[in-house]
Order: C-alpha cells, then sequence, then structure tokens
C-alpha cells in the first residue's frame, strides 16, 4: 500500500506564487518518476511537470519558465513552484508517483487563480 499525501495550493492573485508539496510513503519500492497532473473543469487531466529517477524533468509548454519541479529522494517528496501563475492554472493538481510496484495517484488539491 502506497500513501500520497499533498499539501499546498488555495486560492491566488494572478502573477502570485504557490508551492505543492506531496509526500510518498508505504510499500514505495524503487521511485521511477514523480509528478504532477492537473485537470481542470471540463477539461482532460495533463501533464505539468514531472522528474525521473535520474534527475531529468519535463515540462509542459504552458508551465515552462514558470514553473519548477524538485524532489528529496531522502523523504520521497516531490514539489511544486508555481510562479507568475495565470487564470488558466486553476485546476485540481494531482500528485503522480511510478514506482517498480505501481502506478499512483494523491487526491489532488484546488488551486485557484482569480483576482
Amino acid at each position: 500500500q502506497v500513501q500520497l499525501v499533498e499539501s499546498g495550493g488555495g486560492l491566488v492573485q494572478p502573477g502570485g506564487s504557490l508551492g505543492l508539496s506531496c509526500a510518498a510513503s508505504g510499500s514505495i519500492g524503487s521511485i521511477n518518476v514523480m509528478g504532477w497532473y492537473r485537470q481542470a473543469p471540463g477539461k482532460q487531466r495533463e501533464l505539468v511537470a514531472r522528474i525521473i529517477s535520474g534527475g531529468g524533468t519535463n515540462y509542459a509548454g504552458s508551465v515552462k519558465g514558470r514553473f519548477i519541479i524538485s524532489r528529496d529522494t531522502t523523504e520521497n517528496t516531490v514539489y511544486l513552484q508555481m510562479n507568475s501563475l495565470k487564470p488558466e492554472d486553476t485546476a485540481v493538481y494531482y500528485c503522480n508517483v511510478g514506482t517498480t510496484w505501481g502506478t499512483y495517484w494523491g487526491q489532488g488539491t484546488q488551486v485557484t487563480v482569480s483576482s
């Protein structure tokens, strides 16, 4: 059993910043990838950013240069620093962890960008 506990999120004005974190615990095994996805109302869930075991990162084009993904391998925690937020970043953000045993999702945390 793997548990993912997300924190962060909330309401922020356009141009502001927010940070998300996701801690993985339980029978994790070896982590291959940690990442963040988001789903806005009426839209499909999409990849925001991910970091693989070797440290390489991928970002969605819409967030590149504004968001930064990082991790603490000793704590099995992944972070997402979101800067210069835009209203179109409003969505439920989900943590995703891929391990040798399977792929796991967090419960989701709401991010709302509005004035």
